[in-house]
């Protein structure tokens, strides 16, 4: 039982992505899979732990970007270079597990602060 509960969370998690981010393609292409790595995960295959993390902490900073950016600014956001993390791209530091860098990144521009 405990399976078929998390698989239905994985979805839903994979189908509100796809909403905020644009499509299964713009999902996968930000979690740096295969488009069909997101159909098999919609199909009820589990990702696995390393990129269920990822999920998980994009789900977490697009909420945040949500309060500060439109669904459009935020998608540009991720995947564009950022002065306050070293212009690196949020994205890539999300692969890595570098959260909290992103999320204090996203306070920076809430203050409409300069790097």
């Amino acid at each position: 039982m405990q399976a078929v509960a998390t698989d239905r969370l994985t979805r839903a998690k994979l189908q509100r992505l796809a909403g905020d981010l644009g499509g299964q393609s713009e999902v996968a292409r930000f979690l740096g899979v295969h488009r069909s790595q997101i159909s098999r995960w919609l199909s009820g295959d589990e990702p696995d732990p390393k990129n269920k993390a990822r999920l998980d902490a994009l789900e977490f900073v697009l909420a945040r970007l949500s309060q500060t950016f439109s669904p459009p600014t935020a998608r540009k956001w991720l995947s564009g270079t950022n002065a306050h993390l070293g212009n690196r791209r949020p994205l890539d530091l999300i692969a890595r597990n570098r959260v909290a860098e992103v999320i204090a990144a996203i306070e920076q521009a809430d203050l409409d602060s300069y790097a």
